[in-house]
This record gives structure tokens, C-alpha cells and sequence, in this order.
């Protein structure tokens, strides 16, 4: 170890023991002149004995001691790139879990080693990036301080480099991430930072940074001081040029229209302006290979969320999309160049023409976003081209809080005969503020917001307010929740499936930690949901008595009683085949049973099932819900969704058997190649669909795709549409 390593590591414990004596030791980066040859083999001076992260905590099964399986990670860096190595020991020989040789594995039944960087030490947002026992890589983007696993986006992709070697009692990962890849302040002196690792054979997770059992591992809140030996520099031109080509053929064969294989040629570019803003463009996008959704079978009375998949609208996306409440979104990318085809259940597009985005930090306490998309007529759908604009604005406050402020403008093109590039009649705006609020320790999380949104002639009820809090330690979780929409509230660029109501939601539970070798925690939950309007009175009301179990293999099983009320205020068929509809102003009272169980997820074969039965409406119901999943080493994995609900309803409304089938077959070659096949019949909507994707990485997150789509009436196998596109993209950095 170099002179100046040592002199930097002894005084950096000296200082933080003085001015932090109550808080566990940091980490320290050190810089390295030497090259360093990316093979998985630890032999460069830099990894020698001294400077190793060590002493990882159990996160689960429990919190209160060492991991059985010890770790150590060590940083290292140097003008351009981040350096990491990662050796984790292994109690003995073992096999490892990997579902798969594809990149951005999930799932806590997968082995691996996850680092999480906050560049911004914000303790809010950051970037994590994961490596399995087979080299098999992942990179997500982490917002909202990891409160909750959707907070974790494994769609974002970006260039990093990592290999790993498996030794008899033992492997190790070394990674090379280059410093264009991340977003900090030049100059930064120390980053915040953890390390999580997943061990598959004895079901234990474990952190460097200790994480309390009842928050997720994913969590921010609990992250160390990683300290540079230097301030860090960014010292390339940070530019990455993403074109693609394609070809598309389709045809329609309801309409009677065909497409020929057309051509279509643009890309993306993300420009970095400084080290911490992104500016991202795009021209004539194409989303061809984006992984269907998976349909689900709609019961509800309004419209079902399908989240964002698409890449150009993944980085810093959480500063647009975490504004608002799950049933009143004020931004919603997904209304941008996408429609949703009712006759086949799948969303096609709508020509984005071009799209510019800026986004990141201005300083360690201020996010900013600005974004504009233009979309094009499309005379043959009825679709008019629209320009969308978005400002969202963040100010950090306390510790881990924010204050934001939201702007979204919906304006569409003026028509032939209108002067002016927009129409003065028709558009759509919003304004939104916010307070987010996170403590330091986690335990306090809440929000407050107040939006409106303004439409020509449109002024009164156009309001939304929500407040919420939440409360979690070890035992006891609550919460309560006020939301207040208008009945002209409209934003029409977000997600708010119905408007005119003030819903109350409270909730508590209660976790026991028994000392068991199979039960992990148990306990009850009460979730009450109350939805009112002026003008009728109580419209909707949930009571649902819940037991979850969770076992030490990872398996859990929830018992539910759910007590309902409704009230139509429109005509609705409950089971949304088209048949006699339930008359408004009438109100339905019903109880349902429900059983949910997961399976030990780190088995071959593996399920998940939910079984509800009770009153529906004027008669009953019996559903279940299932995923099978059998893995074949990581070379294959066969899936099958599974959904039936048994309606029967007294005349003149119909019964129903509405299924939902949708097998999956995933295929890893290599780490390079991949071949995906999804299949969805669904009797709801009369359709089956078939979706077959072939992807070859040929290079660093450079694709080559071919993607074939067909959908049939199910019963007589007449064709409804069928597309074949091919599409080749390259990442450029400059």
C-alpha cells in the first residue's frame, strides 16, 4: 500500500472519529495510476490486504449479527473511471442461482453483489450497479430514497464493465465504471454509498451499512460516506450517440390495410452539460423492441396503470413521475406517443417527431427537469399532433425532504385553415406544488401536494390535494392518507382514472418476530378505504382484515376478508363483456375471502397463487390468479401467468369465464443472446397474441432486434394484425 494511501486512510478515521465519534467507520476510494486489466483477477497492487470494506450485517433472516457469508469491496479510481473489486466468501462449495444469462436480473432469489453510489449525498436518489457469480451485470436507477421496491428502475441502461470468477469457497467481481456513466459535483470530495449482497443457498441477505429488517434493502437512508483520496473529476467530453435503423411490415387485416417493409432511421444522443445535467435527445424514436405489457383481466371501473418501459424517459425519470399520488398523476410519459388498441389489448404508437430533455442537479440541494416532445398528425387514426412540455423543480430541505413544483403543457397543432403553429382552443395545463418528506432515520415518510389543472372555459373544481404519513419501526406501521379530487380536474398528459371524490385511507399493522427455524415475521393488517362525494354522499368503502406469514425460506402467505360497498353513479357491466349493464344510482354490499401464497422463490420450480371468492355486485365470484415458473439452470426459464374469474350474476346481466393465459418462454444462449416468446389469450377482450423477440448485444448496450407480433381471434384463429420490425441500434461514446 502506497505511503500516501496510508497517511489519507489515518487521518480520514482520525478526523471522522473526531467529528462523528457516534457513526461506523466510512469508506475511502483511492486513487490509482496503474492500468487496471479487467479480468476478474485481483492481482493488481491497488487490491492488496489493506483498505477493504468488511464486516457485512444480516438484513435477513435477521438484523442483530454478522452475515454467515462474509464480504469485502474495495474502490478504487482514477480520472476516468470508477474501480471496484468484491470478494465474497461462501461457508463451502455450493451451486449458484442465477435465473438467467440476460442483464438486469431481478429478484431476491438470484446470487449477487449490489453497489449503490449517492453521488449527491442527497440520501434520496442514486445509482446501483449489480454483478451475479457468472458475470451477468445490472444497472437500475434508485429514487424516493428506496422506500418501496418499485423505487429500483432496472430498465435505465448505461455503459459499465464487470467480470467474476468463481473459486472453490468463494467468488469476487471486479468492475469498471466509467465517470460519463455517472451524474456528481466536480470536485466532490466523498459520495454516499452501500453494498448489499443476496446469498441464494442460505437465503441470507446481507449489507456493509447495517439496514434495520423492516425497512427495504434497497434503502438510502442508511448509506456510509464513501471518501475520495482526490477530489473527483470529470474530465471527458461525457457525449454517447444512440442511432438505430429499422424496418417495419405490418398488416391490418380488420381494416384491410398493409404496410410494406418500410425503413426508419433516428436515434438518441445524451450530452453531458457538466457533470451533473443530462440532456437527452431524440429524433424519430422507434419503440418497437420494448417488451409488451402483460395484460391483466379488468374488473375495475376505470382505467388500468401499465408503468413506462421505454428507455429515452427511464434517467432522472423519478423527477417527473414521483409527483403526485398513485390515483392522481399529474405526468404520465406513457401519454406521450403511445395509444392503446382496444381490439387487441396492446398500446401502439403514435410518431414521436422529436423529444429534448434536460435533467439532473444544478447543486448538491436543487433537481431540475425540463422536457418537450412534439408527436405527429396521424390522419389515418384521427390522431392530431400534440407538444408536450414539463418542468419539474426540486429543493432539498432538512435532511432527506423536498420541496417541488410541477409544470405540464399539453398544446395541439393548429389546423390547416388556423394561422399560428397552435390551436388557442385546445389545450391542457397543470401546476402542481409539493413537500415530500423523509426523516433522517427513515421512519417518517409523507407528502402534501396541491395541483390544478386549466383548459379553455374550464375554471371551477379543477383542484386536487393529498396529504399523507407514514410510519414504520420495527413492529408497528401506519398510515394515513386525505385526497381530494376535483370533478373538473383533468390532466390529461397524467394518470387520474376518476375525478369528483375525497377518498380517506388509514392503515395498521402490527409485526411479530417470533424465534423460529421457519417463520420470519407474522402479523395483522387493517386497511380501511372511504370515497365520498357533495353530491352523493359515500360512493365507496373498503375494509380489508388481512394475516401475512413469512417464512424463513422466502416463502410468505397472506388471509384476507375484504368487506365492500359501491356505488354506481353510471351504468356499469360487471363483467365488462358487453352485456346488460348494472343501472346507476343503485349500491352493492359484498364480503370476499382471499388466500395469497408465494413460494420459496429460489426453488427450480416456483409459484406464486391468489384465490378470492365471495360477493360480486348482485351475485358471486370465485378468481384465482397464478404465476408457475420453472428455471433450467440460467439457459432457460418457462413461465406461465394464469387468471380465472367465475362471475355469475342473476338475469338479465351476464355470466362470465373470463381467462387469462399467458405462457413465456425465455431462452439465454449466451450473455449476448437472447430469444423471449409471450403469449396472452385473453377471452375478455376475444384476443391472442403472440409476441417473439430475438435480441443480440453485439456490443456494449448495442442491439440488433427482430420482433415479430401476431394477434388472432382466439376461437377460429382468424388473424386480426400482424407486424414483423427489425431494428439495429449502436452506443457511441464520443
Amino acid at each position: 500500500m502506497r505511503i500516501s494511501q496510508t497517511i489519507i486512510l489515518f487521518g480520514s478515521l482520525l478526523l471522522c472519529s473526531a467529528a462523528y465519534s457516534q457513526q461506523a467507520p466510512n469508506a475511502f476510494a483511492f486513487k490509482t495510476s496503474e492500468p487496471i486489466v479487467l479480468d476478474g483477477i485481483l492481482d493488481e497492487e491497488i487490491w492488496g490486504p489493506e483498505g477493504w470494506n468488511s464486516n457485512f450485517t444480516q438484513y435477513f433472516p435477521s438484523d442483530t449479527s454478522q452475515a454467515q457469508a462474509q464480504s469485502r469491496v474495495k474502490i478504487a479510481f482514477d480520472d476516468q473511471n470508477i474501480y471496484i473489486a468484491a470478494v465474497m466468501e461462501n461457508t463451502g462449495p455450493r451451486k449458484y442461482v442465477s435465473t438467467s444469462l440476460r442483464r438486469d436480473y431481478r429478484g431476491e432469489q438470484n446470487d449477487g453483489i449490489s453497489f449503490v453510489f449517492d453521488t449527491f449525498n442527497d440520501k434520496t436518489n442514486a445509482f446501483q450497479f449489480g454483478v451475479n457469480p457468472y458475470g451477468v451485470q445490472r444497472e437500475a436507477l434508485l429514487a424516493n430514497g428506496g422506500a418501496r421496491g418499485d423505487d429500483l428502475n432496472l430498465a435505465w441502461d448505461n455503459k459499465w464493465y464487470a467480470k467474476a470468477t468463481i473459486f472453490e469457497n468463494h467468488w469476487q467481481v471486479e468492475a469498471i465504471i466509467p465517470l460519463s456513466t455517472l451524474r456528481f459535483q466536480d470536485g466532490a470530495q466523498n459520495w454516499n454509498v452501500n453494498f448489499y449482497r443476496i446469498d441464494s443457498h442460505l437465503g441470507e441477505r446481507s449489507t456493509w451499512a447495517p439496514i434495520p429488517r423492516n425497512f427495504s434493502i434497497i434503502s438510502t437512508a442508511f448509506s456510509r460516506k464513501l471518501i475520495f483520496e482526490e477530489p473527483l473529476r470529470k474530465k471527458s467530453a461525457n457525449v454517447s450517440i444512440i442511432p438505430y435503423v429499422a424496418g417495419r411490415t405490418s398488416k391490418n387485416y380488420l381494416e384491410g390495410t398493409s404496410e410494406k417493409m418500410t425503413p426508419a432511421v433516428g436515434g438518441d444522443a445524451k450530452i453531458g452539460i457538466g457533470p451533473a445535467l443530462n440532456l437527452d435527445l431524440t429524433f424519430n424514436p422507434d419503440f418497437s423492441q420494448v417488451e409488451v405489457d402483460q395484460q391483466v383481466t379488468n374488473l375495475d371501473r376505470f382505467e388500468i396503470f401499465f408503468p413506462e418501459r421505454r428507455q429515452f424517459f427511464l434517467e432522472n425519470g423519478d423527477l417527473f413521475a414521483s409527483f403526485g399520488h398513485p390515483l392522481a398523476r399529474p405526468f404520465f410519459s406513457r401519454r406521450i406517443g403511445v395509444d392503446r388498441d382496444e381490439n387487441t389489448g396492446q398500446n401502439v404508437q403514435n410518431k414521436i417527431i422529436y423529444g429534448a430533455r434536460l435533467s439532473g442537479k444544478i447543486t448538491d440541494d436543487w433537481r431540475v427537469g425540463l422536457m418537450n416532445m412534439q408527436t405527429a398528425n396521424d390522419e389515418q387514426a384521427g390522431i392530431n399532433g400534440k407538444n408536450f412540455s414539463v418542468l419539474a423543480l426540486q429543493k432539498k430541505v432538512f435532511n432527506r425532504s423536498n420541496i417541488g413544483l410541477i409544470v405540464v403543457d399539453r398544446e395541439s397543432l393548429a389546423a390547416e385553415n388556423e394561422q399560428g403553429l397552435f390551436n388557442p382552443n385546445d389545450y391542457n395545463r397543470l401546476v402542481g406544488l409539493e413537500y415530500n418528506l423523509a426523516s433522517a432515520d427513515n421512519r417518517w415518510t409523507g407528502k402534501a401536494f396541491y395541483h390544478r389543472t386549466f383548459e379553455k372555459g374550464v375554471s371551477d373544481e379543477t383542484g386536487t390535494f393529498n396529504a399523507y404519513i407514514l410510519y414504520n419501526d420495527l413492529h408497528w406501521n401506519w398510515s394515513f392518507s386525505y385526497l381530494d379530487i376535483g370533478e373538473n380536474y383533468n390532466p390529461e398528459v397524467g394518470f387520474t382514472p376518476r375525478t369528483d371524490y375525497k377518498r380517506l385511507n388509514p392503515d395498521l399493522s402490527y409485526s411479530f418476530f417470533p424465534k423460529s427455524k421457519y417463520i420470519n415475521r407474522h402479523g395483522p393488517k387493517i386497511d380501511f378505504e372511504y370515497l365520498w362525494n357533495d353530491g352523493l354522499g359515500m360512493t365507496d368503502r373498503d375494509i380489508e382484515l388481512s394475516y401475512e406469514i413469512r417464512f424463513q425460506s422466502l416463502a410468505q402467505l397472506t388471509f384476507s376478508n375484504t368487506y365492500s360497498y359501491v356505488y354506481l353513479f353510471s351504468p356499469f357491466d360487471p363483467t365488462r363483456t358487453g352485456g346488460e349493464r348494472l343501472a346507476a344510482g343503485t349500491d352493492y354490499s359484498t364480503q370476499r375471502f382471499g388466500i395469497d401464497f408465494r413460494s420459496n422463490p429460489r426453488l427450480p420450480f416456483n409459484f406464486s397463487l391468489r384465490s378470492e371468492f365471495g360477493e360480486y355486485f348482485t351475485g358471486n365470484i370465485a378468481s384465482i390468479r397464478s404465476e408457475m415458473a420453472i428455471r433450467m439452470g440460467y439457459t432457460a426459464n418457462i413461465s406461465m401467468n394464469f387468471s380465472y374469474n367465475q362471475i355469475r350474476l342473476p338475469e338479465p346481466q351476464n355470466d362470465a369465464n373470463l381467462l387469462l393465459v399467458g405462457p413465456r418462454i425465455d431462452l439465454t444462449f449466451s450473455k449476448n443472446l437472447f430469444w423471449t416468446t409471450f403469449i396472452q389469450y385473453n377471452n375478455q377482450i376475444d384476443n391472442l397474441n403472440i409476441n417473439t423477440r430475438l435480441q443480440w448485444r453485439y456490443a456494449p448496450v448495442s442491439d440488433f432486434f427482430v420482433v415479430y407480433t401476431d394477434n388472432y381471434f382466439p376461437g377460429d384463429f382468424i388473424p386480426k394484425q400482424r407486424s414483423l420490425v427489425l431494428k439495429l441500434n449502436y452506443w457511441l461514446n464520443m
